[in-house]
């Protein structure tokens, strides 16, 4: 059996978190919202962690970070904005540090999620956007099974600009 690639985010990944965080900062900000300083602080990145495993808690979100064989974190994946009743979906983001991209982190990882979203929690479906331009996160999302849905104009303010996003969508197995 294959070894798991992610695992649940805990409070004591925060000094880890922001040393990748601000190693990365360079390659994630054309991909991210625009982030005040106090993002890329141990203090900082102890509220994100601590608001993400509440929000976990209260059934609203999956936190997870991935990691490689010695146990070192690679990235954040999250299923954020979890909606039960007759939607049953979640909205999934990602990253990985800038020092572990294209190793099949990202794409590894997604199946983990999506596995997680259809089987524990039962999801109907997981979305995710990407900016129009980001083909290698479009290609992480379309080796696991997403489809396009769509073109959302000025969808989400990514380094300070309202930017076009491409919408995807994977539903969970018949019978699932």
């Amino acid at each position: 059996m294959t070894r798991r690639l992610l695992r649940p985010l805990e409070l004591d990944d925060v000094d880890e978190l922001t040393a990748l965080i601000v190693a990365s900062r360079e390659h994630l900000t054309p991909f991210e919202p625009a982030r005040h300083e106090s993002w890329f602080t141990v203090a900082g990145q102890r509220a994100v962690v601590r608001a993400a495993l509440e929000e976990q808690e209260a059934g609203r979100m999956l936190a997870r970070v991935s990691v490689d064989d010695d146990g070192a974190i690679t990235g954040r994946f999250n299923l954020n904005s979890i909606v039960r009743g007759a939607a049953q979906t979640g909205h999934l983001g990602y990253w990985v540090g800038v020092t572990h991209i294209g190793r099949g982190i990202a794409t590894r990882a997604v199946g983990e999620m999506c596995a997680e979203a259809f089987g524990d929690l039962g999801l109907h479906s997981v979305q995710a956007g990407t900016l129009v331009d980001n083909r290698a996160s479009q290609k992480v999302l379309e080796r696991n099974g997403f489809e396009r849905i769509g073109l959302a104009p000025r969808h989400i303010s990514i380094n300070g600009r309202w930017q076009d996003h491409i919408l995807f969508q994977r539903l969970a197995p018949e019978g699932g």
